[in-house]
């Protein structure tokens, strides 16, 4: 009956589960997701309950029903292995996302029982009359879920594990996942010239909280390396390697590690190695293709002429690797675009046209991904097609998104530059001024923007958009 129907909504809508977390399918690629967490659930050797919770949630979205509730069995049956003395308290969230699957599948008795079966056990759990049960680890649940979600979603995730912490402040598990956080935040967010990293600290508790966590020992090496801790960091790596030599997941960050300080062919036998035992991994795929990458830059760099059938060897290699990733994730937006601008090395100028546009309409892009598509496709205009004009739009359009990023200042520079460089060689026309007025107010340099406009007047005088953009600037000082 419809009455039962609503007020079994409103009960819903009071548990904490992974339906209540404003997870969005369109912030993700399902499909990668589902391998990510099959993967983790295959080679990470701890509980697995949040794993198979979140697990059922993708196949939910993916509208898998059945499939979601075998997931949520496999959870309930991790449950009784893992803490035979509270199923009830480890239990809520399994039970939360049942009851909503069973009432999307419109099995409302079904869906009451397991809401009741929550509703009781946070009465019992609870000494206040009041069913809102604070547990740290359903917010650490959470901060797990959340982090699978992608950048958007790590500010919350990282609050999520703070407020785990709250209660339990030495609990590993915990203390991992706000590390995590931090350090993903840290890549995520455009750190502006600041020297201290806020992620080493967490990263190094979270070690010396669980010394057997080596994938955390990676990440603290990768931030240690970022902070040109270079030794201290490799430090970490050999330990983790000496402690799981054979887990993905340590293997792949190693070789980031060893790629990032220049020894590319030992960063190329590790990810060989790890691909034996993931060969389906898009993210060692792509690593493969940053080596080859990277050793085709070397050789430029060493070699003064050096022969055509290396370079070419090597460009095709990791032409291969891109494309590999990118067929098994499409929604792999820095593969898409390290693979147009390899297409664009081996001068194969359609094949990279055509990636570029397959990049930018990924349809999970962050203002940053977009900036930093504009930055490579600006300079793919200028230095492959000799298309100036072109990359001058594109710079701009990278600068016209307003948040601050490591790519907007990119698109800044290579504009300054170009238009600097067309000045020099006496090529400028109104709209070369005009656009370097443009750079100037975004960065908030009004006097320059100012001197711009009135060069580009001098040269173009009836300029509607020139004469209003200098009117505004001279009003705003």
């Amino acid at each position: 009956s419809t009455i039962s129907r609503n007020s079994l909504k409103s009960s819903l809508l009071q548990l904490e589960c992974h339906f209540k977390w404003n997870l969005l399918k369109q912030d993700v690629d399902l499909d990668d997701l589902e391998e990510t967490i099959s993967h983790q659930i295959e080679f990470f050797m701890k509980s697995n309950i949040t794993n198979y919770n979140l697990l059922s949630y993708v196949c939910y979205l993916k509208n898998l029903n059945e499939e979601a509730l075998r997931n949520l069995q496999k959870a309930e049956e991790e449950i009784k292995i893992n803490h035979p003395d509270e199923i009830a308290r480890r239990s809520l969230v399994t039970w939360g996302n049942y009851a909503w699957i069973y009432y999307h599948m419109q099995r409302y008795e079904e869906a009451q029982t397991y809401v009741s079966k929550v509703e009781n056990t946070c009465k019992n759990l609870s000494s206040t009359a009041q069913q809102k049960i604070q547990l740290p680890e359903i917010y650490a649940e959470q901060g797990w879920a959340l982090l699978k979600f992608g950048g958007k979603y790590y500010e919350r995730a990282k609050n999520c594990f703070e407020k785990a912490l709250e209660t339990e402040p030495n609990n590993p598990e915990f203390n991992a996942g706000y590390a995590i956080a931090m350090y993903r935040l840290e890549d995520y967010s455009y750190r502006q010239c600041e020297d201290a990293s806020q992620s080493i600290e967490p990263l190094k508790r979270a070690v010396n909280l669980n010394p057997k966590d080596t994938f955390i020992m990676a990440l603290l090496a990768l931030k240690l390396q970022d902070f040109s801790r270079v030794d201290e960091g490799e430090k970490y790596i050999k330990e983790a390697m000496q402690k799981t030599p054979d887990l993905p997941y340590l293997l792949r960050y190693a070789a980031k590690f060893y790629r990032r300080k220049g020894e590319v062919d030992k960063a190329l036998d590790i990810l060989k190695k790890a691909l034996a035992v993931t060969p389906k991994s898009t993210f060692l795929h792509h690593q493969l293709g940053l080596c080859y990458r990277a050793k085709l830059f070397q050789l430029r760099r060493t070699t003064r002429y050096p022969l055509q059938d290396q370079e070419n060897e090597l460009i095709q290699l990791a032409i291969c690797h891109f494309k590999t990733a990118i067929d098994q994730k499409t929604k792999f937006f820095s593969a898409h675009t390290d693979l147009a601008n390899m297409y664009a090395e081996a001068k194969r100028y359609e094949e990279a046209e055509e990636t570029f546009q397959k990049a930018v309409q990924i349809n999970i892009l962050s203002y940053r991904d977009k900036q930093e598509f504009y930055y490579y496709y600006g300079n793919f205009q200028r230095f492959h097609m000799k298309l100036e004009s072109e990359a001058i739009r594109c710079y701009v359009e990278g600068l016209k998104i307003e948040e601050d990023s490591y790519s907007r200042n990119k698109c800044r520079n290579a504009l300054k530059k170009l238009l600097e460089h067309r000045i020099q060689r006496g090529l400028e026309d109104a709209t070369d001024f005009a656009t370097l007025g443009l750079l100037h107010s975004l960065s908030g340099e009004k006097h320059e923007a100012i001197a711009c406009y009135e060069k580009a007047i001098a040269l173009c005088p009836d300029n509607e958009e020139y004469l209003s953009a200098l009117y505004e600037l001279r009003l705003s000082i």
